[in-house]
């Protein structure tokens, strides 16, 4: 089962990338703020008939949960829209790049502390080193991805 998830997940970054290369794209046209809520809508419109079909939970457990539970839609949203923001402007893997080194500093982070419920995994310099490195390939992409639009612009 595990690597059918590594598998799944390995998908969902591929779709991932594609659609940030698509909406960045698609906001040139109609707009950051406009792409970001048709990707929402279109998704709620999905997954609603994938509610209505297969769903096995409580969705009126919502209305229960705890407040500061519910902001994580507020943050899945803001990543969306930073995404889309990004992607004309510095390109994919750029973008795709940052926003994986946020999850990975953030992500430590949550791990050491045991925040929202989650395993507590020491901070060592393994973790560290791995971050260091992620830095370091964001910042090579990012002048690469400088130097080529300068290039081109010539």
């Amino acid at each position: 089962m595990g690597l059918f998830m590594i598998l799944f997940t390995l998908i969902g970054g591929i779709t991932l990338s594609a659609q940030s290369s698509i909406n960045g794209t698609f906001s040139r046209k109609a707009g950051t703020i406009e792409t970001t809520l048709l990707t929402f809508l279109t998704g709620t419109m999905f997954l609603t008939v994938f509610i209505v079909f297969f769903g096995k939970g409580n969705i009126l457990a919502l209305l229960e949960a705890p407040k500061w539970q519910l902001s994580a839609a507020f943050l899945g949203t803001m990543y969306l829209l930073l995404t889309v923001m990004a992607v004309p402007k510095i390109g994919v893997i750029a973008t795709n790049i940052a926003g994986i080194a946020g999850q990975l500093v953030i992500g430590v982070i949550i791990d050491h502390f045991g925040w929202f419920n989650s395993l507590v995994i020491e901070l060592d310099v393994k973790r560290v080193l791995a971050l260091v490195f992620m830095i370091i390939s964001l910042y090579f992409i990012y002048k690469g991805n400088k130097k080529s639009a300068e290039g081109n612009q010539a």
